[in-house]
């Protein structure tokens, strides 16, 4: 069975694999779901790991689906390393990892944790071909798996979820929607032609970037209220407020792809002010 498109072999056939790896894209579920863990003030590193595990097989999915659909289903893409056979093949092996993960979740922390993760799963399979024709499927599918994971990572260690838990999910959820939004506009002329019906599509480019600044400045009050109204909160981390809405404000004045690569970039960097604020509470 050829996995690869272009070269035979064992190696083209683990690059064709790892090509579908996006660091941009898969770092962040990663880093949520450590920070998850990191937020509940409980830290066990194998569990922390077999979330982050689930995370990976996760996001591979849909990243295998997508490309598998755009390319051989839809025929939007040019180009895709894998064969048919060879998406199936990595789907199949990425839900047994996920499927791996989730059981030994399971049964080290409890049901609650594998019912919380699972979602994740099916966001990532179903993003393409049916989430992605809906406005709210399109836009908040990668949000919302970010959401979870961080939930997912903080109740795999407590075995319960706090205020501030779902308070900062949200928060991700609002910013990351945005950015989303922003991100779609690359592609307005096309997903219009094929009726792909985007946010940018049913607003058009002027409603959907204010949107998604509204959406960017409620995240962004949500920050400062949960670091002054909750006590597992430092107030420190209202500075991944300050972070972020710098970004933000340089960012809305670019085109969509500049302004995307912005936004990523300071969602990076509200991550990791977060994590400080957490992990050293420097005004404790």
């Amino acid at each position: 069975m050829a996995v690869a498109r272009h070269e035979h072999g064992p190696v083209a056939a683990l690059s064709a694999l790892a090509s579908q790896v996006h660091p941009v894209f898969m770092l962040p579920p990663l880093a949520t779901s450590l920070f998850g863990g990191l937020l509940s003030g409980g830290f066990w590193p194998l569990v922390a790991a077999l979330h982050a595990g689930a995370m990976f097989f996760a996001v591979y999915t849909a990243h295998v689906k997508d490309g598998y659909v755009d390319f051989h289903v839809r025929g939007e893409d040019d180009d895709h390393p894998l064969t048919d056979s060879g998406c199936r093949m990595a789907l199949v092996g990425a839900g047994l990892g996920f499927a791996l993960c989730t059981a030994a979740l399971w049964l080290l922390v409890g049901p609650g944790a594998a019912l919380l993760t699972v979602p994740t799963w099916v966001i990532g399979y179903t993003h393409a071909p049916q989430l992605d024709m809906h406005p709210v499927g399109a836009t908040m599918g990668y949000p919302t798996g970010i959401a979870l994971a961080l939930l997912g990572g903080y109740y795999a260690q407590v075995t319960t979820l706090s205020a501030r838990a779902v308070g900062l999910a949200a928060v991700f959820l609002l910013l990351l929607t945005g950015i989303k939004i922003i991100d779609d506009e690359q592609d307005y002329d096309y997903d219009r032609s094929i009726q792909k019906r985007t946010v940018a599509v049913v607003l058009g480019r002027t409603r959907a970037r204010q949107f998604a600044l509204g959406l960017f400045g409620a995240g962004l009050l949500g920050i400062v209220g949960l670091s002054v109204a909750l006590p597992g909160i430092p107030p420190s981390a209202a500075a991944a407020a300050l972070v972020f809405g710098a970004v933000a404000a340089i960012a809305q004045r670019g085109d969509p792809e500049t302004a995307t690569m912005l936004l990523i970039r300071g969602s990076y960097l509200l991550l990791a002010v977060l994590v400080t604020a957490v992990w050293f509470r420097p005004l404790a």
